[in-house]
């Protein structure tokens, strides 16, 4: 007789059937789920493929401790929930008042959303249709990308650090380093046919964007305005296309468990799904998508070369049962050798430096180590743990 593999359409039937829902023990979820778990790992399937089976249970991989779930219906959910500020203002008899905008923004919230921003509508299109077509590809193309190696500037992987993570994280994402264009494009997938091209033309409008946010943010804390840009040496500047694919049981796990970014600035463009979501005062409070917005957040970097005045926030990203949810990050980062530090500028009596120097990719190194945890990582280099 023939022995049926556990595939996980095999799984979800045995788990899920009418004759055996009342009766399921825990045991035998648990079961289900180690054995969903198991297939996934041995048959090197990504999450996305994963997903579209139809499968009614996560594996027990991404099942998150009781104490550590999202606990949705906790969340505050607001339209006003992060600053949205008229970049077209900064050119004009306006520009003092975007500034201060800028400064109670990054402030008091971490996190502002900008629009007339300067990029085409058909551009975020563009890239948000390109993401989306990657992620539908057949298996077998996506995986010509795949890599867990993290020092790859190119490469497709899922959750976060699958090397050494304990519980994984419902998303899959596409890795990119992006700046030079010339130094890192050959390396990125030549499917859906116009990628490197939409994704290049993209980039450079990106960069543009965060070189003027830069010059506002150094503006806004009395500084020059090139002083961040000349800081942070030869800059890199990566991006991500994330895809969180509907999830069976959003209650259990998470897309990104709450996190600060390691790196200066980000720049997120999401779809009008919602999913991000932001602490503030002990709150969880979700962010929903503005089209044709852009989201700005505060990373680790910039909080210490504000000393402390501007905040890299706890985020995290959340899933649904019903639709997948794509968003694009791009990371701004000082380059390995920077030594980061508080400005003279921003120190004196009344406010002595809070953090020690110390190079981004010492940094970064111990960011990657330690994971995607609610500690911040910038704890590790304050002056009064030395």
């Amino acid at each position: 007789m023939k022995t049926l593999k556990n595939t996980p359409e095999r799984i979800h039937c045995i788990a899920f059937s009418p004759i055996n829902m009342d009766s399921i023990s825990l045991r035998t979820r648990q079961k289900e789920s180690i054995a969903l778990h198991s297939y996934l790992v041995m048959s090197n399937l990504l999450l996305a493929d994963l997903a579209a089976s139809g499968v009614k249970i996560i594996p027990w991989s991404y099942i998150r401790p009781i104490t550590d779930r999202p606990n949705l219906s906790d969340v505050q959910i607001s339209h006003a929930s992060i600053p949205l500020i008229d970049l077209h203002g900064l050119n004009g008899p306006t520009h003092s008042l975007v500034i201060k905008q800028i400064s109670q923004a990054c402030e008091n919230d971490g996190f502002f959303q900008v629009k007339n921003h300067g990029i085409p509508e058909e551009m975020i299109g563009n890239i948000m249709n390109i993401a989306r077509q990657f992620f539908k590809l057949p298996e077998s193309e996506r995986l010509k990308n795949y890599s867990d190696d993290p020092t790859k500037t190119t490469r497709l992987s899922t959750s976060f650090n699958v090397n050494s993570e304990k519980i994984s994280s419902w998303r899959d994402f596409l890795r990119l380093h992006c700046y030079p264009l010339e130094d890192y494009m050959h390396e990125w997938p030549c499917n859906p046919p116009s990628f490197r091209r939409d994704v290049a033309e993209y980039c450079t409008s990106i960069r543009g964007l965060v070189l003027r946010v830069l010059e506002a943010i150094s503006e806004s804390l009395g500084l020059e305005r090139d002083y961040i840009d000349k800081k942070i040496g030869k800059h890199g500047q990566h991006m991500a296309m994330n895809y969180y694919p509907p999830c069976p049981q959003p209650e259990l796990t998470y897309g990104l468990p709450g996190h600060t970014d390691p790196n200066l600035i980000t720049i997120l463009l999401q779809d009008e799904v919602p999913g991000l979501q932001v602490l503030r005062n002990g709150k969880w409070i979700a962010v929903n998508p503005v089209p044709n917005t852009f989201i700005i957040n505060i990373g680790d970097q910039m909080q210490v070369l504000s000393n402390d005045r501007y905040k890299s926030v706890l985020h995290r990203a959340v899933v649904n049962s019903e639709r997948e949810r794509i968003s694009i990050p791009t990371f701004y980062c000082p380059s390995q050798d920077t030594v980061i530090g508080p400005p003279k500028e921003m120190v004196d009596d009344d406010h002595p430096a809070v953090y020690r120097e110390f190079t981004y990719g010492e940094y970064y190194e111990k960011f990657w180590n330690r994971g995607l945890v609610k500690e911040c990582c910038l704890d590790l280099f304050k002056v009064s743990n030395e």
